[in-house]
């Protein structure tokens, strides 16, 4: 099944859990759980509407948060009322989430279990406990699945759709597979590094797969680090115009696939470098 039709069936999914929370939310005798349960709806509409859902975003973004806290706040507020809300978290810990927002929901899922001992009585209160754990192991571990999953899923996507901009995990393979078409077609490459504000980041990879040819790759090394293979058979001024056209300003290097021994010590260069793009191997700085 495509990526767009399970993002609509999700989509449908939330839209209908809304519908079915403000139906709770009208029926709430409570002020505050009637105002947490339309906190609730409005979540999830905003999810629903608004949150892409593929490989590239959920695991990165602490979109649980407002939900896990949510849940916390009604079962503390009236337990008796709410107790059944209690298996809900293991559902809350079943998607990709940042690592802390995980840890966050299962202390908050601890929290909340312990103060119903005097609600359930000892025997049901160690019973639920114990079924509650072993549904959030469930959870934890499809959480950790699909969080594998996903970093396979970028090992081998694009990270920006229709531009060819690409994780650097890509990069050293990439790297072997240009130096032998270089050498077998006797074209120059070259590896272009690029220092840049993080937040200048993604303007500045998107503009410069924009720049490069359809066969020449880009990648993203980390949040302020770009790269990209240059196949050219005028290599200067292939190289100047690219420069001038990025207006980057930070520091950048080149360095000829045939020069190229580490590209660990190339970026520990680039992190001491000056604002300015140096060819190694050439005559000056540009």
């Amino acid at each position: 099944m495509q990526t767009k039709y399970k993002s609509l069936l999700l989509r449908g999914n939330l839209l209908i859990a809304a519908v079915l929370m403000a139906l709770l939310a009208t029926r709430t005798p409570s002020l505050t759980d009637t105002l947490l349960m339309w906190l609730a709806a409005a979540w999830l509409v905003i999810t629903a509407l608004l949150l892409t859902f593929d490989h590239r975003r959920p695991a990165t973004l602490p979109w649980q948060l407002l939900p896990i806290l949510l849940l916390a706040a009604l079962l503390w507020g009236e337990p008796g009322r709410h107790v059944t809300w209690l298996w809900a978290w293991a559902i809350l810990l079943m998607l990709p989430q940042p690592r802390w927002v995980l840890l966050l929901g299962s202390l908050l899922a601890l929290a909340t279990w312990w103060p119903l001992r005097d609600l359930l009585g000892l025997e049901q209160w160690v019973l639920s406990g114990l079924l509650l754990a072993a549904l959030m192991l469930l959870g934890l571990s499809r959480a950790l699945d699909l969080r594998a999953r996903r970093q396979s899923a970028l090992r081998r996507a694009r990270l920006v759709p229709g531009l060819p901009l690409w994780p650097g995990e890509r990069l050293p393979g990439d790297l072997t597979l240009e130096r032998k078409r270089s050498l077998r077609e006797g074209v120059h490459t070259e590896l272009l590094l690029l220092h840049v504000p993080r937040h200048r980041c993604w303007p500045l990879a998107q503009r410069l797969c924009r720049l490069t040819y359809r066969f020449e790759h880009c990648y993203q090394l980390d949040p302020t680090t770009l790269a990209a293979l240059l196949t050219s058979r005028n290599p200067d001024e292939r190289r100047e115009l690219l420069w001038r056209s990025l207006e980057a300003h930070g520091p950048a290097r080149a360095i000829p696939l045939a020069g190229l021994s580490s590209l660990d010590d190339e970026r520990r260069a680039l992190a001491r470098q000056p604002a300015g793009l140096r060819v190694i191997g050439g005559a000056s700085d540009a």
